[in-house]
């Protein structure tokens, strides 16, 4: 299930496209409906598989599971203007941390680019922002490496303590130098662990299994689950201050970048030593080499870089008292096998069209809320497509409310793919912009579009997610002044029976229609004869009704008749509608 739309190529279709057609539907007032077979729409595959270019070696597990699927091309070693070249030719892409996904290359994909895939953990070699702007999905591997990476923090934390690469190379030099490489026991010390997500957590348990005392900081950790593995967490200062050893495991942010810097070794303990099993660029390394120089940093083991590979003759990697490997966290044989499945499952689901859990530019919704939405994601579509279709021409939206009718508690409902979804029935319409779960709130800011939302909490069982769903549109003029509510806005409501949505309300008027093809509301004196009246018309013009139904407001006052039609009638048979004169407005609806 998912919010991207495949391209043409795609190998499947998004829930966007799967629905059903029930064979009746009740309405209120007058309506009648032709008879239809039940059926679902799903296809499967289409007749040209997508294209997925992977530009950096991927375990043949990973392969084989692409190759089933798509058309793969494993081009390596790609620089940026060859994979720009390439790129508008792909789905998707899979990369590891040597492959630059700029915004150069998303502007070059014409838009065909749906997924990237990072085969490991960090993003920092993707521009998120960019992405985003253009729909597409950044897909990582945040688990199948977890261990490898705690395993290689640990291995570093030991060898270090012991100097083991430094004693290795002398004797390997001919020498012995036993009162030279005198090391410092790990039992009793303190480790402060900053970033205490999945590897951090991991590389605690571990070196609590070695005697440590571990603290942690981590803005985001909770304490319970910190508590649970015997970590106490604290606030950064604290952490640097007290630590005998420092681990880093937190990504490559904006925040994050040189946390370690001169002013941060300043309030470290003399002889501290640290390892970094996470990102290249955490530390200042300028700072880092003054730090050993100065005698506050004992040691040092690095598996990551600022620059990667970095220079030969670089300071850092040739000091004695800083033990360093070629980025090699994830690097067994085991965890490239796993993450190689894992980022080519994720690459699929989202070409498929299905939410990923790894997705790291898209809200994250969890499988049981989205089987409780799937039936509501085309509702919510289809309310921001009728509802901009009722504002004027001329008219500029800026604020749009969203209310959700339901019988849970606000804080069990979770409505974000709710809200993409209306975001691109509003958008998508008047534009020729393609949004998805990734990009729908950004294309809605950059419009200047204020979306704010609203959880009525009504009496009822709170086993079905939701009643309803209301889409009000302020500040702005309608082509049809039916659908001006007591509020000033223009709004509609809707609600999802037997999996199939339906239209309820139209400003004032109340109303039971399917949303399916296309309709046209009339609001009319209620009165024999109009719906035999329309509908002749509509016959002459060769357009086939589906359906017709009418709500009134009290016999023989207003109403208003829609009209549900499988072709989209000429201008001339709309006109003669217009000219009925009991109808004193009507809108074509193009779902």
């Amino acid at each position: 299930m998912a919010a991207l739309a495949p391209s043409t190529s795609s190998a499947a279709v998004s829930l966007f496209r799967l629905g059903g057609i029930p064979d009746t539907c009740g309405v209120r007032g007058f309506s009648f409906r032709r008879r239809r077979r039940n059926r679902r729409f799903v296809v499967l595959s289409l007749s040209t598989k997508p294209t997925i270019l992977v530009s950096e070696k991927l375990g043949d597990a990973g392969l084989n599971l692409l190759k089933e699927f798509a058309n793969v091309d494993c081009s390596y070693n790609l620089t940026t203007e060859e994979l720009c070249s390439k790129i508008s030719l792909c789905d998707g892409l899979i990369v590891r941390s040597g492959t630059k996904v700029s915004r150069d290359v998303f502007e070059s994909s014409g838009g065909r680019l749906k997924v990237v895939g990072r085969a490991g953990v960090g993003i920092d070699n993707v521009d998120l922002a960019a992405a985003t702007e253009h729909g597409c999905l950044v897909v990582n591997a945040p688990t199948a490496n977890t261990v490898a990476a705690a395993e290689h923090g640990i291995a570093l934390l030991t060898s270090m303590a012991r100097n083991i690469a430094q004693s290795n190379s002398s004797v390997k030099a001919g020498k012995w130098e036993r009162s030279k490489y005198v090391g410092v026991s790990l039992v009793g010390k303190i480790l402060a662990v900053i970033g205490f997500g999945k590897v951090g957590s991991e590389f605690a348990r571990r070196a609590k299994g070695l005697g440590m005392h571990i603290i942690a900081h981590d803005p985001y950790a909770l304490a319970d689950r910190a508590r649970a593995v015997g970590v106490e967490l604290v606030s950064f200062d604290e952490a640097i201050a007290s630590a005998d050893f420092i681990s880093l495991h937190m990504p490559l942010t904006a925040g994050t970048s040189k946390m370690l810097n001169e002013a941060a070794f300043a309030k470290m303990k003399k002889g501290v030593r640290i390892i970094n099993v996470a990102r290249g660029g955490i530390i200042d390394e300028e700072a880092l080499v003054k730090a050993i120089n100065s005698g506050v940093v004992a040691q040092a083991a690095l598996d990551v870089f600022t620059e990667e590979p970095p220079e030969k003759d670089s300071e850092l990697v040739l000091h004695e008292n800083i033990t360093a490997t070629p980025h090699l966290g994830a690097s067994t044989t085991e965890a490239q096998e796993e993450v190689a499945v894992e980022i080519a499952e994720a690459v699929i689901g989202a070409l498929k069209g299905e939410l990923s859990g790894s997705a790291v530019n898209a809200p994250m919704v969890s499988e049981e809320v989205l089987y409780e939405l799937i039936p509501f994601v085309s509702l919510a579509e289809k309310l921001g497509r009728v509802a901009v279709q009722l504002v004027a021409g001329g008219s500029i939206i800026k604020a749009v409310k969203i209310s959700y009718g339901s019988s849970r508690d606000p804080e069990d409902l979770d409505t974000r793919l709710l809200r993409s979804m209306i975001i691109k029935g509003l958008i998508e319409p008047i534009t020729n912009v393609f949004i998805n779960l990734v990009n729908a709130d950004f294309i809605a800011n950059q419009r200047g579009l204020r979306i704010t939302e609203e959880h009525l909490v009504l009496n009822g069982s709170p086993a079905y997610p939701l009643e309803w769903i209301q889409v009000h549109i302020a500040n702005v003029e309608s082509k049809f002044a039916s659908a001006i509510s007591d509020t000033g806005d223009i709004t509609v409501e809707g609600t999802v029976k037997d999996e199939i949505p339906y239209l309820t309300k139209v400003g004032t008027f109340d109303m039971d229609v399917s949303l399916e093809g296309s309709i046209i509301l009339c609001r009319q004196i209620d009165q024999p004869g109009m719906i035999g009246k329309v509908g002749s018309i509509l016959a002459e013009g060769n357009v086939n009704v589906n359906f017709m139904t009418v709500g009134r407001i009290a016999p023989r006052t207003q109403a208003l008749m829609a009209i549900g039609v499988d072709e989209e009638p000429m201008k001339d048979a709309l006109k003669k509608i217009g000219e009925i004169p009991a109808i004193e407005e009507f809108v074509y609806l193009k779902l």
